[in-house]
């Protein structure tokens, strides 16, 4: 993993360790003010991850 971008090790986690859709993360990720801190809160406001998921992206994005 070494050189993959933080959002692309993100969408990983995201995928592998939550099992969010791909679907879910291609609406989040058409977003106009889109980018990998904000990732997250769109997927939230849009009601595609769980205030549980949000908490464990943030708790993954503090080691990452």
């Amino acid at each position: 993993m070494a050189g993959e971008s933080t959002q692309a090790r993100l969408i990983r986690f995201l995928k592998d360790e939550l099992a969010i859709p791909a679907a879910s993360i291609q609406v989040a990720l058409k977003h106009p003010e889109q980018d990998s801190n904000m990732l997250p809160m769109v997927l939230w406001q849009y009601g595609l991850i769980t205030l549980e998921q949000l908490n464990r992206i943030f708790d993954w994005m503090e080691t990452a």
